[in-house]
């Protein structure tokens, strides 16, 4: 009885445990359904369209696709940079007691940017102008002596040495004076390094100093650009850089402001790597109005031209992922599958799906249904 209950036992828990693998096995199995689309909607087929798209009449006009020749590019990438881009560096030691700018301000030449103390300049500056006195001083008594010296040598009033020694000092008085006047040259073009002012009208990158900073010579202040004279520099590979020469113009587009527009090839110099075989393209330009440093870009190099099978865009319906158009055979439209790529203007490519001379319906658009019930 004991040994009766316990195989029972052991019997209903197997049950168990294989109705709940069942269940497990059911449940990744709808889930794994799920997940591949087998519980979604599915596009129609051609043939499920509705019944107007086969054999009805034509609505809207009959076109023909045509071949059409259209020029052949390949794009290169690169990034816009100032044709003209400056690093002002502090030219003395000193602190900074006035900055009059902040990243992104537009500036004119001359205009006074940074400026830094100059108190132990000036001093210094009075103090070589006061030496600079004293040598003319100790130069015009020595044109005196030496004149002196001069007219009495030959009367035995005089020693040779001892004009020898009047001309040497009025040598020396001389290199005086000349000396002087380098160094308050010096000092006054270190004097007017204090002031630092822009070299051009341009927008100013970034700030590198504030207010109570101390600089060392060669420390950079700031970095600025000229926004109307503005470049896009491309990597372009060797096969297709012999394709391009300087002078030519070519297109150009900036990707965030979904602008084509012509620029020049102002410059062809092979890059560093030589490893890479590229060459890096500087292409110059009007520039549209929201063009700033660093901005993506990609120049359209030209390659020829090609034919390609073209039909109005308007023409092609999109059912989920096909493409749909009604070609008319005879009298009677029938619904095709095909394939586009490009988009050119008010027409499309077609890549397959069409030949040349088949014709197509061409949907009236809303406005001309009107114009036509009025």
């Amino acid at each position: 009885m004991g040994m009766n209950g316990s195989s029972t036992r052991r019997r209903f828990q197997w049950l168990i445990t294989s109705a709940l693998f069942l269940v497990f096995a059911v449940a990744v199995v709808v889930m794994l359904l799920w997940l591949a689309g087998k519980f979604a909607a599915k596009v129609p087929d051609v043939a499920q369209l509705p019944p107007e798209s086969e054999g009805g009449p034509i609505a809207g006009r009959v076109v023909t696709a045509t071949l059409k020749t259209v020029p052949m590019s390949e794009s290169a990438v690169g990034s816009i940079r100032a044709v003209h881009e400056t690093t002002i560096a502090s030219r003395i030691l000193a602190r900074v007691l006035e900055v009059n700018l902040k990243a992104g301000q537009s500036v004119q030449k001359d205009q006074v940017l940074v400026r830094l103390d100059d108190a132990e300049l000036r001093a210094r500056l009075q103090q070589a102008k006061a030496a600079l006195a004293a040598a003319e001083a100790a130069h015009a008594q020595a044109v005196i002596d030496e004149s002196r010296l001069r007219d009495v040598l030959n009367t035995g009033a005089a020693s040779r040495a001892e004009y020898d020694k009047a001309s040497l000092a009025l040598k020396s008085a001389a290199a005086e004076v000349a000396r002087s006047k380098e160094t308050i040259n010096e000092l006054q073009a270190m004097l007017d390094h204090a002031t630092i002012r822009s070299p051009m009208d341009g927008t100013v990158i970034d700030k590198k100093v504030d207010v109570g900073d101390t600089v060392m010579p060669g420390q950079v202040l700031l970095t600025m650009y000229n926004p109307k004279q503005m470049q896009l520099i491309a990597s372009v590979r060797e096969s297709l850089a012999h394709q391009l020469q300087v002078g030519q113009n070519i297109g150009v587009k900036v990707d965030l402001l979904d602008k084509l527009c012509t620029g020049t090839v102002s410059e062809i110099v092979p890059e560093a790597q030589s490893a890479s075989r590229s060459f890096q393209v500087k292409v110059i330009g009007p520039c549209p109005p929201g063009i700033y440093t660093g901005m993506f870009g990609r120049i359209l190099i030209p390659l020829g031209e090609e034919q390609v099978l073209v039909i109005p865009l308007q023409a092609v319906k999109r059912v989920g992922q096909l493409e749909l158009v009604q070609v008319v055979e005879g009298d009677r439209p029938a619904t095709r599958a095909i394939r586009t790529g490009r988009v050119l203007g008010d027409d499309v490519e077609v890549l397959s799906g069409l030949k040349d001379g088949e014709r197509v319906a061409v949907p009236a658009s809303p406005a001309t249904q009107e114009a036509g019930h009025g």
